[in-house]
């Protein structure tokens, strides 16, 4: 990397000439003067980024870099990595938030030596009121031979937070970086964040003794005076949760490197609220050097219930009546190792609520993960029930999606009467508040759904009749909606062009999404599914990519075969990752006959290409006929009723579901006679 600059792969290539990635490769292919790899392996190799803009600029495929894309190519291009070329980028955007007319006045240097020298001092001086003097600082304060390699990377950043915002421009990058290494990363989505942070209620002091990259004390409200606490193993996420919580809050953070399990470095803090998602299922936690710790007030965990372990850190850095709330696997909840720890946790009241939520809330998204509520005895007198949640039924249609707009209504709907009458009313299958005393038997099995009362099939016989009723209306309207009969006719033989074509012609507007947040968001499995829009997207810094009525969405992943227009009940929502849209226009091209065509299977396979693990659909080499605009619109009819069709044969596949589940719910328990 030395010598050359920043580096760029061939699929950060693409991203700067807004071209899929086979068009690079062709690119190589064709052009002798394309310039060379200087970095990188055979298959994956890497080139420098000030030769490939010479290039795309002398042959017309670029105006300009954006800005982001530079900022984000050097962070990329760093010679000691990104982790630092974000903490440095981090540290400036900082000093602009704090002090945007002396960072003015320091940048306006002429030389990159002479500003790294001069940086230092003025920048000691607003990282140490934010964070802290402390013996080693988890934002270290960099020397002038450390920052020299940033300062190109530091003027940058600062001129796009002119257009975006300090913080904005910081959430942008650290949002790329992590999107780039996700198996580096284990985060808490946003939602998730959000909902641990109301059932643990205000406070004015806030510990994540496990921050990651600081989600949880993100989602925490920002009272004055409050103070906020992270620790992580991992350095670089305690100095980018800083930096990260410093852009957002003027609350007091103090943030450390190091396992908290191992070496505290709040051994004497005592919060108002704890809130953690702990590594899980760990065997090398510390459990044959801990094993006289003080934290085991509940029992000394044992070397598979690392959880446990979390959960009484957790306690004993609450203060008496504070709440800590953790995420937790299910398998905590019933391992028989860990019964007797869960005992005493219900004896003495420490444990308050058992939260089951659906598959697919956080990482892993195959399990359905648990809340635990807990809270610190005080003086306070024992309440001798536990709060008892299942909102693993309330996951949305679409792998992986969850409504998080109804588990949170449930969740708190629950929570709170119980926390302050200390019992609630039972809702069969969803919640209920135990006594204690009949979870005390040789299992302490905790798992909501062992102790919730199912609820009645499908709503009951009535509900089940309704659902019959309803499939009958629906497959009546679906053998209506069958297709006639179609005439024989002879291959067709029409001229083709391109949607890259026609993109470049002006017919219509190719864009791709990815970027957020955004309240609805559709997914390729929407897509897919044919359902509402159900994803998320984390906080970028730009703009995210809204769908509008008629517009053509193809997922791009999977093999394609599918295409959906946009109608009036999507239309809004924020177009998600592995997602192309094509925007005709209207006096150029009918949307059903886009959609109609880009269906079609030898369409979708002579513009797939293969990886190992998936298929990719090059969108750009998608073929459409050119055709009279009346020609279209008839072909546009005929499609659009195979959609409706094709939506009917849904619905009754759901309501058959629905009824045969009910029906074999409704027997089994007891709810509906057989008779």
């Amino acid at each position: 990397m030395q010598g050359n600059g920043t580096e760029v792969t061939a699929a950060e290539i693409a991203r700067l000439a807004g071209v899929g990635r086979a068009a690079v490769s062709n690119w190589r292919r064709r052009h002798a003067d394309f310039p060379k790899p200087v970095g990188g392996t055979e298959t994956s190799p890497s080139f420098a980024l000030t030769e490939v803009e010479g290039w795309l600029r002398k042959q017309g495929k670029l105006a300009e870099v954006p800005l982001k894309e530079r900022v984000w190519q050097q962070v990329t291009g760093h010679p000691d990595g990104p982790v630092t070329a974000l903490v440095h980028a981090g540290c400036a955007l900082l000093y602009l938030h704090d002090r945007p007319l002396a960072w003015l006045e320091l940048s306006a240097c002429p030389g990159d030596e002479q500003l790294a020298k001069l940086l230092p001092d003025p920048l000691w001086h607003v990282l140490t009121p934010r964070f802290g003097l402390v013996r080693e600082p988890a934002v270290p304060h960099p020397t002038p031979a450390e920052f020299l390699p940033s300062i190109p990377l530091l003027r940058a950043a600062t001129e796009l937070a002119a257009d975006l915002g300090a913080r904005q421009t910081f959430e942008f990058l650290l949002a790329r970086h992590l999107d780039a290494n996700p198996r580096q990363y284990t985060l808490t989505p946003g939602e998730l964040a959000e909902l641990m942070a109301e059932l643990a209620g205000p406070a004015r002091s806030v510990l994540d003794p496990a921050c990651g990259t600081g989600a949880l004390l993100r989602a925490v409200a920002a009272p004055s005076g409050q103070e906020l606490f992270g620790q992580d193993s991992a350095p670089e996420l305690a100095a980018l949760t800083a930096l990260r919580l410093a852009l957002r809050t003027k609350s007091t953070i103090r943030t450390a490197p190091g396992d908290s399990l191992r070496a505290d470095a709040y051994e004497h803090v005592r919060a108002e609220a704890v809130l953690c998602h702990p590594p899980f299922n760990e065997r090398n936690w510390g459990h044959d050097e801990l094993a006289y710790d003080p934290r085991w007030e509940y029992g000394f965990p044992a070397r598979t219930e690392s959880e446990l372990a979390w959960v009484q850190h957790a306690l004993a850095r609450l203060e008496d009546g504070g709440t800590a709330v953790l995420l937790m696997p299910p398998a905590a909840a019933s391992r028989r190792s860990g019964r007797r720890i869960r005992a005493d946790l219900l004896r003495r009241g420490a444990l308050r609520a058992v939260i089951a939520l659906p598959v697919g809330a956080a990482p892993p998204y195959s399990i359905p993960l648990h809340l635990w509520v807990l809270r610190r005895p005080g003086k306070a007198p024992v309440r001798p029930e536990l709060l008892l949640v299942d909102t693993g039924r309330l996951g949305a249609e679409g792998r992986g999606a969850v409504d998080w707009a109804a588990v949170r209504g449930a969740v708190l709907d629950a929570w709170r009467p119980f926390d302050r009458a200390g019992e609630v009313e039972e809702r069969p299958g969803l919640s209920r508040s135990m006594p204690v005393i009949e979870l005390l038997d040789d299992d302490v099995d905790l798992a909501p759904a062992r102790h919730l009362p199912p609820p009645a099939a499908g709503g009951g016989a009535e509900e089940l009749t309704a659902v019959r009723e309803r499939l009958g209306e629906t497959l009546r309207l679906t053998a209506d909606l069958t297709p006639p009969v179609a005439d024989e006719a002879q291959p067709a033989r029409w001229p083709l062009t391109t949607v890259g074509e026609l993109a470049r012609g002006g017919a219509l507007l190719l864009r791709t999404g990815g970027n957020g947040p955004h309240a609805r968001v559709l997914t390729d499995h929407d897509v897919i599914a044919g359902t509402e829009p159900s994803g998320t997207l984390p906080e970028t810094g730009e703009a995210a990519v809204l769908v509008e009525l008629g517009d053509v969405v193809v997922p791009v992943l999977g093999g394609g075969g599918v295409a959906r227009v946009i109608d009036d009940e999507t239309a809004g929502a924020a177009l998600g990752r592995n997602l192309a849209l094509l925007r005709p226009d209207p006096a150029a091209l009918d949307a059903w006959f886009v959609a109609g065509f880009l269906r079609g299977t030898a369409n979708s396979r002579q513009a797939s290409s293969y990886a190992s693990t998936a298929t990719r659909l090059d969108v750009r080499r998608l073929q459409l006929p050119r055709l009279p605009l009346d020609q279209q619109r008839r072909y546009g009819e005929r499609f659009r009723a195979l959609a409706v069709f094709e939506a009917a044969l849904r619905q009754a596949g759901r309501l058959g579901e629905q009824l045969v589940r009910g029906m074999h719910d409704g027997l089994t328990d007891g709810t509906v006679a057989p008779g």
